[in-house]
């Protein structure tokens, strides 16, 4: 695995235990994540702020499907299943764009798509 895929890996598995302190190390200080139609936040503080959603009840499952890598680009798509404080399950599609810069991500895009409980795929 290149050095990029493995910091996008490392990002991941670290979101995926709400591991705050390995996230950020996974980041630039000036790091930017947007997420269309939501936010657009700048810095690490930010970033911590969103790290844990509001309304989860706990840490994502996310499921890698693919990780495709030009250049200092790495794209991460797959499903996310989170539960929510009220009960219920959040299923999304995403696709996430990081950008890196010395070895770190410097820039997140983060596309989402809602999917319906009856259409979730297990992951």
């Amino acid at each position: 695995m290149s050095v990029n895929k493995d910091i996008v890996q490392r990002y991941m598995n670290a979101y995926s235990r709400w591991d705050h302190a390995g996230i950020l190390a996974c980041l630039t200080n000036d790091i930017e994540w947007v997420v269309p139609g939501a936010f657009h936040i700048t810095g690490h503080a930010a970033v911590d702020n969103e790290i844990e959603g509001h309304g989860s009840a706990g840490p994502p499952e996310i499921a890698i499907t693919r990780l495709t890598e030009e250049n200092d680009v790495v794209v991460a798509e797959g499903m996310v299943r989170a539960a929510l404080e009220d009960g219920g399950v959040l299923n999304l599609s995403y696709c996430d764009v990081f950008v890196l810069r010395d070895g770190l991500i410097s820039h997140l895009t983060s596309y989402l798509v809602l999917i319906p409980d009856e259409d979730a795929v297990e992951s």
